[in-house]
């Protein structure tokens, strides 16, 4: 991504507070707006988990990272244990109070919902304003993982969908700002009564540079209609999102002697029972590889190598108001998109022709939107769709522009106001 510039001339460079509940790094969301607004001439601080133990503070190009101090003393289960992101667990309240007082951020943004309460409890005490990046409607997200009865012990305490439901419209009219990934997110959220000049959309699209990048080291060469077909999923291995319903219509195609396999890329709670599934389909390694979770630059090498991307997504709520990142991984890189008809990626894959939307939840359906694909030229007309909707419309400098606004705005009244901002003073010794 190239830099994008600093600050206006004269004006401060803005201090922000990024809070991310897990270990850091990695998240492509995360670094893709911490590295944005770090280029753009702000000083950024990331709030993170440490539960593989790496060092409390660590330099990246996309900020400067602070990772939870650890509690040795009780050693590295309980410990994990005690870091566990609920918005009332005392150490993540005592970890993002240091950072305001040591990075003295102008304005705080907290990814989702988890930290969301904690994030406005500590940065009210410093009448710091506070943003939240809503990468994923959480509530519906975790009702999805109940519903499809893959809900663990735990689950019932700190990862119940009604009682995060009650966090979100505690948080709602407390917030500064909300950025959602997709327009129907803010739709709801607007639904829900927050002003519409309170939220702004940034969503999930790569840099229009991808799209005119070609793969130097693909793994097979174009494929016409006589060769097979080559269907890749990047992403979390659940059961709400489809894979089931990819592996029976896989099923479905090779019982017709049909030359056409499948790459899953990610891990998740429900991989076993995928693999027992293609197990019981017949589907062998010939037929299925379950690649586990890889870099993202190796995952996205083996994206461009593919043939058709899948975002089998069941079309549930928490997926008619969020758009997935591998959507935009897919069309940069050239690959038509074989969607479910959840609302936002069935809108920009119809609009931009750059693939095919089937029924949710129907593995024949899905088959048979995918029979047209065996043709070369069908494919190529539906890549080339999908590249210049990148390169013109779903990409990141167009959506790094409305990021800097919120930002630079949500950071202005505490200068305004005539507030010093003060050096970094952040403690070294353990809270």
């Amino acid at each position: 991504m190239p830099p994008l510039g600093g600050p206006p001339v004269g004006a401060a460079p803005v201090r922000v507070l990024y809070v991310w509940d897990a270990d850091y790094p990695w998240d492509v969301r995360t670094e893709k707006i911490c590295r944005s607004l770090t280029q753009a001439g702000c000083d950024v601080a990331i709030i993170a988990r440490n539960a593989a133990w790496k060092p409390e503070r660590e330099g990246l190009p996309e900020g400067t990272v602070f990772r939870m101090p650890r509690w040795r003393i009780f050693g590295q289960r309980i410990d994990r244990a005690s870091s566990f992101p609920a918005f009332f667990n005392p150490r993540w309240i005592a970890h993002i109070a240091a950072g305001m007082r040591g990075h003295r951020p102008d304005v705080v943004i907290v990814r989702d919902l988890p930290l969301c309460p904690t994030a406005i409890w500590v940065a009210r005490r410093f009448g710091t304003p506070v943003v939240l990046d809503m990468a994923e409607n959480y509530a519906e997200m975790i009702r999805d993982v109940w519903a499809a009865g893959r809900k663990k012990p735990l689950d019932f305490l700190v990862r119940n969908p009604e009682i995060i439901a009650a966090v979100e419209r505690y948080v709602l009219p407390r917030l500064d700002h909300i950025i959602t990934v997709v327009d129907e997110s803010s739709d709801r959220l607007a639904a829900l009564g927050v002003p519409w000049d309170r939220l702004s959309v940034v969503s999930n699209t790569p840099p229009a540079s991808r799209a005119d990048a070609v793969c130097t080291e693909p793994a097979r060469a174009p494929r016409g209609a006589e060769e097979a077909l080559h269907l890749t999923y990047l992403g979390l291995m659940e059961v709400p999102r489809g894979i089931n319903d990819v592996l029976d219509a896989l099923a479905i195609l090779r019982g017709e002697g049909r030359r056409i396999d499948l790459c899953l890329i990610g891990d998740g709670r429900d991989r076993m029972l995928f693999e027992a599934r293609a197990a019981v389909l017949g589907l062998g390694p010939d037929a299925v590889r379950f690649m586990g979770a890889l870099p993202n630059a190796e995952a996205l090498r083996l994206v461009g190598a593919s043939d058709v991307g899948l975002v089998p997504h069941h079309a549930y709520a928490s997926w008619n108001t969020t758009i997935p990142n591998k959507l935009f991984d897919y069309m940069a890189a050239g690959l038509p998109v074989v969607t479910s008809d959840a609302v936002p990626a069935a809108r920009i894959v119809r609009g931009a022709g750059a693939g095919v939307v089937y029924r949710s939840g129907d593995a024949v359906d899905l088959a048979t939107q995918l029979r047209p694909l065996f043709d070369l030229a069908t494919r190529e007309r539906m890549a080339l769709a999908g590249r210049q909707a990148v390169r013109k419309t779903y990409n990141w400098e167009r959506d790094v522009d409305v990021l800097l606004h919120v930002v630079r705005s949500a950071g202005r009244p505490l200068r305004a106001a005539g507030v010093q901002v003060k050096q970094p003073t952040w403690p070294s010794s353990r809270l």
